[in-house]
């Protein structure tokens, strides 16, 4: 009985695999990644707000309060005077997100031409008509205020007046000014700011 001859198995060698590349696979992830990234640019806005100012008027008072007769000697009852500097804007607020924004506080801050810098906060819806009575000229320039609290619904726009005190500042301090910038702080949101024009 003769005995047949076995074959050899070759061995088993890597090199022989045909190889694939690798670069199909990277740009079809590429690709996902720059659909996704777009989706998200789409869909979610890099923008909170747009925050503009119509309109700025001004209403610079100065009083003046004499010394009553006879009593320069009592606190309170000497000469002096006051400026003060109110500065009506018209502002209109728009939001760009999927979600209502909520205004916190309104606050500004005035340069002045010798560098000095004052803040302000917006007077208070409560507070205004005492001082439409103490200035009734300011009332003529005055209008809906956007209050505190407001809400703005996802892609609309709330338009107000915000109206600003500056004690102290006169009328050339405004028109001399080297800045001045209003700020929106929002519920649950980055402040919104925008030079006063």
């Amino acid at each position: 009985m003769s005995r047949g001859t076995l074959s050899a198995m070759p061995e088993f060698n890597p090199a022989l695999i045909p190889s694939r590349s690798p670069l199909p696979a990277i740009l079809g992830a590429a690709g996902i990644l720059i659909v996704i990234a777009a989706a998200v640019l789409y869909f979610n806005p890099r923008k909170t707000a747009e925050l503009t100012v119509t309109k700025v008027q001004i209403f610079a008072a100065h009083t003046e309060t004499k010394a009553l007769p006879g009593t320069t000697h009592i606190i309170g009852s000497q000469q002096h005077a006051d400026d003060d500097l109110y500065v009506v804007l018209t502002v209109r607020l728009t939001d760009k997100l999927r979600l209502p924004l909520f205004i916190k506080d309104e606050t500004a801050v005035l340069t002045a031409p010798d560098h000095s810098v004052a803040e302000s906060s917006a007077i208070q819806v409560p507070d205004l008509q005492n001082l439409y009575t103490t200035f009734p000229a300011l009332q003529k320039l005055a209008s809906e205020p956007l209050a505190r609290d407001t809400q703005v619904g996802p892609g609309q726009s709330a338009e107000g007046m915000v109206l600003l005190h500056f004690p102290g500042a006169t009328e050339a301090n405004w028109t001399s000014r080297q800045s001045a910038t209003l700020t929106l702080d929002l519920f649950h949101q980055s402040p919104q700011s925008v030079t006063i024009p």
